[in-house]
């Protein structure tokens, strides 16, 4: 019997991670703003140390996740409600009017190779969208009556934690002229906006209507 998730949970696990890692939030701004301040290196070092953040969630959720869904069924439906509820709302935070753009740099003083590890751990760790998709989206693709919910949530977590830092890698080495290219084409950016409200928006529906498992 495989234990893994389905070919078709590791592509909608896959989805909801890419549509997250390309939704503005601490981790894209910290990374985009480091290297353009500082240069492409002190971005990869800072994202060496979101990324082990990650893993932190990870061993986390493995930890709790079996424990949660034998002693409390009834998580999986709340669970499963509130993680639909954060997909609706960051696609509406893509689209609303005055939406923070998608590379919106700060001016950050330059850091050594130790600060910058540390500082993207910790803005990982206090990122609230890795939290809820830890927390209240990744359960939601484990199957109880598949078995082996630690593997399944490794498994899940591993795809995560690949689909962001092959996002973020792209997004460090090209922050300064995709930048550039996007503050010059508008119609690119709205385009990118709608299309990543559209993803996360099927992903929710398909959330909630997805059969929950039997006890």
């Amino acid at each position: 019997m495989n234990l893994l998730p389905e070919p078709t949970t590791f592509l909608a696990f896959g989805l909801v991670s890419l549509g997250m890692v390309c939704s503005p939030g601490p981790n894209m701004i910290y990374l985009v703003s480091r290297s353009i301040t500082q240069g492409r290196k002190a971005g990869l070092v800072s994202l060496l140390g979101t990324v082990t953040g990650f893993f932190g969630y990870l061993l986390l959720t493995c930890l709790s996740l079996a424990a949660v869904f034998t002693v409390v069924p009834a998580a999986y439906v709340a669970l499963k409600w509130a993680g639909a509820a954060y997909l609706l709302w960051l696609a509406w935070q893509a689209i609303r009017p005055g939406a923070q753009p998608l590379f919106a740099p700060r001016e950050l003083a330059p850091e050594s190779p130790r600060r910058l590890f540390s500082m993207g751990l910790l803005t990982n760790l206090l990122n609230p969208k890795a939290a809820v998709l830890y927390v209240s989206l990744l359960p939601q693709f484990v199957d109880p009556e598949r078995g082996a919910v630690l593997l399944q949530s490794l498994a899940l977590g591993l795809t995560q934690i690949t689909v962001s830092l092959t996002v973020n890698t792209c997004i460090v080495i090209g922050a300064g002229s995709l930048a550039l290219w996007l503050a010059q084409r508008p119609v690119w950016l709205r385009l990118q906006r709608w299309l990543m409200a559209t993803v996360l928006g099927l992903l929710a529906v398909r959330l909630v209507t997805e059969r929950a498992p039997r006890p």
